[in-house]
């Protein structure tokens, strides 16, 4: 069985770069769909991956990358209510982004290991579960 992951937008936006790190994505992902399971990104996360991906490539390049993420094991994960005080929360006592935190409080809610080299994570590490992609 595979293990549980949360992928943080800076795992995706490596894989779609291909910046260090991105091969561990990529096996982590096949890994995912060879188990038949499939990894979380939440809403939060994914609006982040978007603009990041449209500020360095443009729209047309952006469409593609998002074509792409559909077809990836990859479960869009709701954001509701009590996720946002989550985020909020981790947001007030670690120093990491907004974003961040909402990767933080999905792992906790659905007991999972994010995937990610933010070293914002760093912080948090006692909080959750963390697969470094180069460390």
């Amino acid at each position: 069985m595979s293990e549980k992951l949360v992928l943080d937008s800076f795992a995706l936006v490596g894989l779609f770069h291909r910046e260090p790190g991105w091969q561990v994505v990529q096996a982590a992902l096949y890994e995912q769909d060879r188990a038949r399971t499939r990894a979380i990104l939440n809403w939060i996360n994914w609006g982040e991956f978007f603009y990041v991906v449209k500020r360095r490539v443009g729209p047309a390049e952006t469409m593609n990358a998002l074509r792409l993420l559909e077809q990836l094991p990859i479960d869009l994960f709701p954001v509701d209510q009590p996720l946002v005080r989550a985020a909020a929360e981790i947001k007030s006592e670690h120093a990491l982004s907004y974003a961040d935190a909402f990767c933080v409080a999905t792992a906790q809610r659905v007991g999972a290991t994010v995937l990610t080299n933010d070293p914002e994570f760093e912080s948090v590490e006692r909080l959750i579960k963390i697969r470094w992609l180069t460390k």
